[in-house]
């Protein structure tokens, strides 16, 4: 008999967990949110039959084994620790909160509960990301001494006013756009944060007063112009928008002074002249992925190369990886995201039925990842992170 999961929310990850688990053998029998004729939107175009309103009321009624929780940050303490009182397991969407001490609160009751959970910081799952663990992993570059991660955006400066602007909601840069990258770091490198420091930059101060959409993938179409900027009003953002952090990844409990010195970079309104790219710089050469969450092309130099070589994605990620998937109403290049839903679920859900899976990344990697994020923005100098909440 198929497991029964219940999604709490219905934009873009809420759709996107809604068909992770489904592929992963999973009966989605309700999915909830605010607005009524959305989530049944939803529910009609993904096959499932409740569409809610109240998520408390379904959840009491359905007793699923399953919740995922694909809302905004503020909303996933009480989210959790409802379904953690009912004894489900948990597949959560990134920043885990918006700050360290409720990410906290949750990885703790969720041991607690003794149940299984997932952290959707996905891109780790980027066939190039992959690709470049492997390269790593082999030994092609021989010890890795340093990483580093750059992307300049250039977002729309107008966009509607909305939870991205805002901490307490669990916007800002590092919760949507870090957290990603910090995943793809440690899987790559096979290790953990151990110290950190960093800063963060607030470029954008003010955003227009107009509703948001409810579908985050519609937000970067959203822009007004400046005169219904200024007709609608502007509200005060005190979110990160840049920044950049200086990261010592290595072995669980090991030595920060031997881990690998990992540097990200990040501005979201300022146009770079170069492709974004992730390196790591080993003894023997370097392994270079273009795009920020490394969803472009695989680079490799090694000592005795004259230049950079490509090196073509393996059958092995290939195989390992769910079929590709593709809908009509998705923007360019979301397939990739969702087959990285897609394999996290499966994994996640391999788990729960007590099947061989690979190791994935749970509710205490989000609580440390949130450690790492509060530590930036505290600009306290080099702290170290706590591994166990």
């Amino acid at each position: 008999m198929a497991l029964k999961a219940m999604v709490l929310g219905a934009g873009s990850a809420g759709e996107g967990h809604s068909i992770a688990l489904q592929e992963a053998g999973v009966e989605v029998a309700a999915i909830a949110s605010r607005t009524a004729d959305v989530v049944r939107k939803v529910a009609d175009g993904l096959g499932i039959k409740v569409a809610s309103t109240d998520w408390r009321k379904t959840l009491s009624e359905l007793k699923p084994e399953i919740v995922a929780v694909a809302t905004p940050g503020d909303t996933h303490v009480e989210m959790v620790e409802t379904a953690l009182a009912q004894g489900c397991h948990i597949l959560i969407d990134k920043p885990l909160a918006p700050t360290s001490a409720d990410a906290r609160r949750l990885a703790a009751a969720t041991k607690k509960a003794g149940v299984k959970s997932a952290y959707a910081a996905t891109s780790c799952y980027q066939p190039s990301a992959l690709l470049a663990r492997n390269l790593i992993r082999y030994g092609t570059i021989g010890t890795v001494f340093e990483a580093e991660f750059v992307s300049h955006y250039r977002w729309p400066q107008r966009l509607p006013y909305g939870w991205p602007h805002q901490l307490k909601l669990g916007g800002g840069r590092l919760n949507n756009n870090f957290t990603h990258k910090l995943a793809i770091a440690e899987s790559v490198l096979g290790g953990v944060s151990l110290s950190v420091a960093g800063e963060t930059r607030n470029d954008l101060k003010r955003a227009p007063k107009v509703p948001m959409p409810h579908d985050f993938r519609d937000w970067h179409k959203s822009e007004v112009s400046p005169e219904k900027a200024e007709a609608a009003g502007w509200a005060e953002v005190d979110s990160d928008w840049s920044y950049t952090v200086l990261d010592r990844i290595g072995a669980k409990g090991g030595d920060p002074a031997k881990a690998v010195s990992v540097t990200f970079r990040h501005s979201c309104l300022r146009k770079g002249k170069y492709q974004d790219y992730v390196a790591f710089y080993g003894s023997n050469g370097t392994v270079h992925v273009d795009e920020a969450y490394c969803q472009g092309a695989v680079h490799l130099w090694r000592e005795g190369d004259t230049a950079f070589k490509e090196v073509p994605l393996t059958a092995e990620i290939e195989s390992w990886l769910p079929p590709p998937q593709t809908r009509s109403n998705w923007p360019k290049g979301w397939d990739i995201v969702q087959r990285s839903w897609n394999a996290l679920a499966r994994e996640f859900v391999r788990d729960i039925e007590g099947k061989e899976h690979e190791p994935y990344l749970t509710i205490a990697d989000g609580w440390r990842h949130q450690e790492v994020i509060d530590a930036v923005r505290g600009r306290a100098g080099w702290k170290q992170i706590p591994q166990e909440p």
